[in-house]
C-alpha cells in the first residue's frame, strides 16, 4: 500500500512541486515550479542541521544569552563559519549584543 504525502517548497509554501534527482547523498532533491520562488530546488531531510530553520533560530537565541561562537558550534553540532554566516545575515542579532557589551561595561564603571 502506498502512502502519499503532498510535498511543499519550504521556501514559498507552494505545492507545485516536482521530483528533480538525487542528491550527493542519495536523497530526493525537489523542483518548485512557482515562478516567484526564490530558491528552485531543495531537499525534506537536509543532511546538515546548520541549513535547518530551528538551529538557524537557536544560533541567534544562544548569541542574545551570551554564548560564544565556539560554545554554540560545539553544542548545536555545526561549524564556527556556520554561527559565524549565520550571525552576520541577522544584523538586528548583532547590533543587540554590541548594545548589551556597551550596556554591561558602563555598569562595571
Amino acid at each position: 500500500m502506498a502512502v502519499w504525502l503532498p510535498v511543499q517548497c519550504p521556501h514559498c509554501h507552494s505545492t507545485e512541486v516536482v521530483k528533480n534527482g538525487k542528491s550527493a547523498e542519495g536523497k530526493q532533491r525537489y523542483r518548485c515550479q512557482n515562478a516567484d520562488c526564490p530558491h528552485r530546488t531543495f531537499t525534506l531531510d537536509p543532511v546538515y542541521p546548520g541549513r535547518t530553520r530551528q538551529v538557524k533560530q537557536q544560533i541567534v537565541e544562544m548569541t542574545l544569552n551570551g554564548s560564544g561562537i565556539r560554545d554554540i558550534a560545539r553544542v548545536l553540532h555545526v561549524s564556527t563559519a556556520t554561527v559565524i554566516q549565520e550571525l552576520k545575515k541577522n544584523p538586528t542579532t548583532a547590533k543587540r549584543q554590541s548594545e548589551s557589551i556597551k550596556l554591561a561595561s558602563s555598569r562595571a564603571s
